[in-house]
């Protein structure tokens, strides 16, 4: 069989791509305002009621315009809302240092979710479009495990460097070294190379929303692989939040706490990087994965000890070469002209899963402490695999048995 010339693998296009995504992922991450922006809100005088309702601002605003962006990205040139979005988050972090007050925390908050929200689906859908250009689509999971490693290595970075900015300069330091380094990402950005023509002139936005609804809703394997992304991805990235509170309950010195977070993270970052090699693995494969990681988490998180947290971190490893797997199933299983759109709904049912994950953890978390809320937040996933292993097969032998 002879490959096409337009499909014919391009090396050194797929080289591009790679260079573009991890550095991308890079900037996208080290942000050196994320270890200290609460200890800003506090300092310039707001409450624990106004911090709270700025988090919540920001979840609603990627709430809104999470499907929204995505079809924009279906429409127009997905690069170019990548370069937009890193520029709206550097001036909603420009505002933070520049004016801090709750309402130019507020509006920062609106600026970095839409700009959030502009990246994602275009992302995914230009990272595997181009891949498919270039006859390496089986390489997308393995790409992104890295660029989500990438991810992590560099909130652990700016995590570490922080502290000696922040005694150097100030919020002033700290904001400006997180605005460049946003204005980099978008600079950076310009070089995704894009092939694909945009379907603005022809389908336009409702146009595009609906086609990607009826395919979510006519195929079955489509709508099984969109439920998963937020299955998989919403309660651990919830948790995520509270692991500062987590390891300080285990009884360590406060000193200690950034050390063993750095070890839960190293975890994540590991699960990364095992995209590549896990990528062939069956429903049943995933429904393990699943069930060892609930485990891991619910008798590393109930223990209450320092070392207990290694099966937090191997947890979380799961969790997230679960969530890498979890796109990687759904943009095989979607249309290209409808990518970005459908893998945003999936963004969107994530947001909201997180929110429910957020009321519910603080609601457990209140009545029994932070290492059984932690261990609680396991059912989920054992529920996920449960029915990926009885709900999953019955709903392919059917498709196999329907007339064609």
């Amino acid at each position: 069989m002879t490959l096409s010339p337009e499909r014919a693998p391009a090396t050194a296009g797929t080289r591009r791509l790679t260079r573009t995504l991890y550095a991308s992922a890079f900037c996208d991450e080290f942000v050196l305002l994320y270890p200290v922006y609460a200890l800003l809100f506090s300092d310039t005088g707001l409450s624990v009621w106004q911090i709270s309702s700025l988090f919540a601002l920001w979840s609603l605003t990627n709430v809104v315009l999470e499907v929204p962006s995505g079809v924009w990205a279906d429409a127009v040139s997905r690069r170019l809302l990548l370069v937009l979005g890193p520029l709206l988050t550097a001036a909603g972090f420009a505002l933070w240092v520049l004016v801090p007050s709750y309402g130019a925390f507020a509006l920062g908050f609106v600026l970095w979710g839409a700009g959030g929200a502009l990246g994602s689906g275009a992302l995914e859908a230009l990272v595997h479009d181009e891949l498919d250009r270039a006859g390496a689509a089986d390489r997308y999971a393995r790409v992104m495990g890295r660029a989500r490693a990438i991810g992590i290595a560099a909130t652990m970075t700016a995590m570490g460097l922080a502290g000696p900015v922040f005694d150097w300069g100030g919020y002033e330091a700290v904001g400006a070294a997180s605005v460049l380094i946003c204005l980099v990402g978008a600079a950076v950005a310009t070089r995704f190379p894009e092939h694909r023509e945009p379907s603005a002139a022809g389908d336009g936005w409702t146009a595009t929303l609906r086609a990607g609804l009826a395919e979510a809703r006519t195929d079955r394997s489509v709508r099984g692989a969109l439920l998963l992304v937020p299955a998989v991805t919403a309660v651990w990235g919830a948790l995520d939040e509270y692991t500062p509170l987590l390891v300080r309950d285990t009884g360590v010195a406060q000193e200690t706490v950034p050390w063993l977070l750095l070890v839960i993270w190293a975890g994540a970052t590991v699960g990364s990087l095992l995209a590549g090699v896990a990528e062939r693995l069956t429903t049943t494969g995933f429904a393990a994965l699943l069930t060892g990681s609930a485990l891991a988490l619910a008798v590393g998180a109930a223990a209450g000890t320092p070392v207990a947290l290694v099966l937090v971190a191997l947890a979380f490893g799961g969790f997230q070469l679960a969530t890498v797997l979890a796109d990687a199933r759904l943009q095989r299983r979607i249309d290209d002209t409808r990518r970005a759109t459908l893998t945003s709904v999936a963004g969107l049912g994530t947001e909201l899963g997180t929110l429910v994950t957020f009321g519910a953890y603080t609601a457990a978390a209140t009545v029994t402490g932070h290492g059984t809320a932690f261990a609680w937040s396991a059912a989920p996933y054992l529920l996920t695999a449960l029915l990926l292993v009885t709900v999953a097969p019955t709903a392919a032998a059917a498709d196999r048995a329907r007339p064609r």
